[in-house]
């Protein structure tokens, strides 16, 4: 572990030097990149495709044909298929379903198994979201079936697209559109705005008598989605995370939303994007990993929240039991590491079990990869008894997975059947008797891949706060400036203190009290075993944070990083 400044070569000139260093070190160059209104997002007209895409839709509507939403199994799906029913039936959609296959029992995206369960529900139009970049055959399969499929997706293209009646997509060759890091949700939402200004074109609201939506009303789930699948936080989407924001902490947002918030013991009035993502999101995700995302949509869709309650419980339920499954699994993982990896050089990490479960192994991946800083895949056993391994991948910064999954696909014919995702996350399919082979060819792949500088860890920090800045102003502050999150780091300090006390709290948090000078101050650092011997003075990488409970607010360091000092 090496511990860095973050370095900026200018400054902005605003009135707060805080702020003024946290920006400039995030890239921010000139104040005009702050600017968090609906007028500065980025123009839909630069999109692939979203025109042919927004008028077929359009004349679904029109014409009242049925259009059925195909979305993906996790929060960013949940909140796309949940965006597109209320903003599709608020434009008078009367025949607009969902279908979200089971990751089970159909797999991800719109495989030709999930076109033939489809075509059962005789849609005219199948929109994909958050997937259907990599559905040629299913694309192809709907073609011949009459159905004409719009793809909205964000994931990174293969060397063959769909031939879909449109394809919208940031990421695609050629595209115009200057952010590449819109999650799925926000991409449908950019089409389901242009759909609307199709059907205002044609007279469509007037002439039936409909009030023309609000899309700014939708904002609440498009940050959720945003921030649950933990896309870099760019100038558009931080607009997009902020207004969601700020329409929920004004009370503005879906019963569910506010049923989750409950369910995870967040105010709405101060929700945070480290809220979503920590607290809502998973709690989405725990339906798609164990049982069927349909009860997350439910709960985003509902009016009442009644039921609203009933659901987000329900999902609250399944991601306690998540949690456990995931203890376990990590416990496992770790386990068989140390029995099949006693060589500490290991580049990749991939492992497998027969007791894994397929719907956490992202998570144990992405606990793998925080554990020893290499990139991970975790594989289980496919649903049916079927010899194949479904696998889930995270990666470490500079490390493409996605590309490094390709180039062993290109180099090993058929070992791999199935590959797509992310720079920092990817989901594969392999035969279990190429499993040996295949941890083999990743770790060669990673070590051709890697330098030592990106297998060294580094935590970054914004260097030390003095202490007349260690105070609850300054967590407003920062807050406020906000919305942080992946490529947009929250801004981390460091500093030394005096060791008062420490104690482990739950199971493995530790809970210390801290002193600078006269000042004592709470913190907490998860997931951290005590330190030996209670050294009197300790350094610390730390965020400030406001602990609220039992009404009182103080001051509270979450601690990601302790050491002792000598």
């Amino acid at each position: 572990m090496r511990i860095e400044t973050r370095q900026t070569a200018n400054r902005l000139g605003l009135d707060d030097d805080l702020l003024d260093r946290v920006f400039a070190a995030r890239g921010i160059t000139e104040p005009a990149q702050l600017e968090r209104g609906l007028a500065n997002l980025l123009s839909p007209a630069d999109l692939p495709e979203i025109d042919q895409a927004a008028q077929r839709l359009a004349d679904a509507i029109i014409q009242d044909q049925k259009i059925l939403i195909v979305g993906d199994f996790d929060a960013d799906g949940a909140t796309s298929v949940a965006l597109c029913l209320l903003a599709l039936r608020a434009m008078g959609a009367r025949h607009v379903d969902f279908l979200v296959p089971n990751r089970f029992d159909y797999g991800y995206g719109l495989s030709l198994e999930i076109v033939q369960l489809a075509a059962g529900m005789s849609p005219r139009v199948i929109v994909t979201v958050d997937n259907g970049v990599a559905s040629v055959d299913g694309v192809a399969l709907a073609n011949e079936l009459g159905i004409d499929v719009v793809v909205t997706d964000h994931h990174l293209p293969g060397d063959v697209l769909p031939d879909a009646f449109a394809l919208v997509n940031p990421n695609v060759v050629n595209s115009r559109f200057g952010s590449k890091a819109m999650a799925g949700v926000g991409v449908a939402y950019y089409l389901l705005s242009w759909v609307r200004q199709a059907l205002r074109q044609r007279q469509h609201f007037v002439s039936r008598g409909i009030d023309e939506p609000n899309m700014a009303q939708y904002l609440d789930l498009v940050a959720l989605g945003t921030v649950a699948d933990v896309v870099p936080l760019d100038h558009n989407n931080r607009i997009l995370v902020h207004q969601g924001l700020l329409r929920i902490q004004r009370g503005l947002t879906r019963p569910g939303i506010a049923a989750l918030a409950r369910v995870g013991k967040r105010d709405l009035t101060t929700l945070s994007s480290a809220d979503m993502g920590f607290a809502l999101g998973p709690r989405l995700n725990a339906a798609g990993r164990l049982q069927d995302i349909s009860v997350g949509i439910r709960c985003l869709v509902t009016d009442d929240p009644a039921e609203a309650g009933r659901l987000a419980a329900e999902l609250d339920s399944l991601n306690q039991t998540r949690r456990e499954i995931e203890q376990g699994m990590v416990a496992d993982a770790e386990m068989i590491l140390t029995q099949i990896t006693p060589d500490p050089d290991e580049m990749g990490i991939s492992v497998y079990h027969e007791s894994f479960h397929q719907g956490v192994v992202g998570i144990v991946a992405g606990r793998l990869r925080e554990k020893f800083h290499r990139p991970a895949i975790v594989f289980a056993d496919a649903s049916g008894g079927s010899d194949e391994l479904k696998g889930s991948a995270r990666s470490i910064d500079g490390l493409n997975i996605r590309d490094l999954l390709d180039s062993i696909a290109t180099k090993r014919p058929g070992m791999l059947l199935k590959f797509g995702g992310h720079a920092m996350a990817a989901g594969l399919s392999i035969k279990r008797v190429h499993l040996p082979r295949f941890q083999k060819a990743f770790d060669k792949a990673v070590r051709e891949a890697v330098t030592p500088d990106m297998l060294d860890e580094v935590l970054l920090t914004d260097g030390e706060l003095a202490k007349e800045a260690l105070n609850l102003q300054t967590v407003a502050k920062l807050a406020n400036a906000g919305p942080w999150g992946n490529g947009f780091a929250e801004p981390t300090f460091e500093g030394e203190f005096t060791l008062v006390n420490q104690r482990v709290v739950g199971q493995d948090h530790l809970k210390l009290v801290l002193a600078m000078q006269d000042q004592l101050i709470d913190g907490i650092a998860f997931r951290q075993p005590p330190l030996d011997d209670q050294p009197e003075r300790v350094r610390v990488v730390y965020r400030p944070a406001l602990n609220d409970y039992g009404g009182r607010q103080t001051l509270q360091l979450m601690v990601e990083y302790i050491e002792a000092m000598s």
